[in-house]
């Protein structure tokens, strides 16, 4: 028995870089931690990315179990996580977020950061096909070690959009977090959509 699929390791990981979409996310990472410290934000980086992993994990270990216990179905998730999205996009095209109180960074790190945006419908589904493709022990540690080879390269991602961070200073940091709250609109809509043709299509 082989303790490691390569085939398997590169899917899973290209499937979730892909659906993770670092780089698309780091104009919303800085619209949302623009006003914070750099350290606070490489902490927000950081918890975002841990939010998201165990997120994630759980849902690869235990989500069919979940979702069949609670009677939820994907739709749903994508509808309830487009939803999420479209109040914080909201606040960041009315200014709301502009002003970052102590213990801002948890809350922008645990939401929206690390849900619904990295540990979305798309990431938790892919991560729960990936472990259902595994037959063995050895399948199950590479489709881990997938998702934290991901989680590393979106933690880096967003580590080092501090330096463009500084690049943009306040002016362009406040027109960053309004361009997130039009990107985070868009994205919550489309959101919204998927459910909403998901619930069409299983009816």
């Amino acid at each position: 028995m082989s303790w490691f699929d390569g085939y398997l390791f590169v899917s899973t990981l290209l499937t979730l870089f892909v659906i993770l979409d670092p780089p698309g996310l780091l104009p919303v990472f800085i619209g949302l931690t623009g006003r914070l410290s750099p350290a606070t934000r490489n902490q927000a980086a950081l918890r975002a990315s841990l939010v998201a992993f165990g997120v994630i994990g759980v849902f690869a270990v235990f989500g069919r179990y979940i979702l069949d216990y609670l009677d939820i179905s994907v739709p749903a998730l994508q509808a309830s996580g487009g939803l999420l999205l479209l109040l914080v996009a909201l606040q960041l095209l009315t200014g709301e977020m502009d002003e970052t109180p102590a213990g801002a960074d948890v809350r922008v790190a645990i939401v929206p950061l690390g849900t619904p945006l990295l540990a979305g419908p798309g990431a938790i589904v892919a991560m729960m096909l990936a472990v259902g493709r595994a037959h063995n022990v050895g399948d199950y540690a590479t489709v881990g070690l997938a998702l934290v080879a991901a989680m590393t390269l979106v933690y880096l991602f967003l580590r080092y959009a501090s330096n463009i961070s500084k690049l943009l200073r306040e002016s362009g940091t406040i027109l960053a977090s309004r361009i997130a709250g039009v990107l985070l609109s868009a994205i919550a809509v489309q959101m919204i959509a998927d459910g909403v043709m998901g619930f069409l299509k299983a009816a």
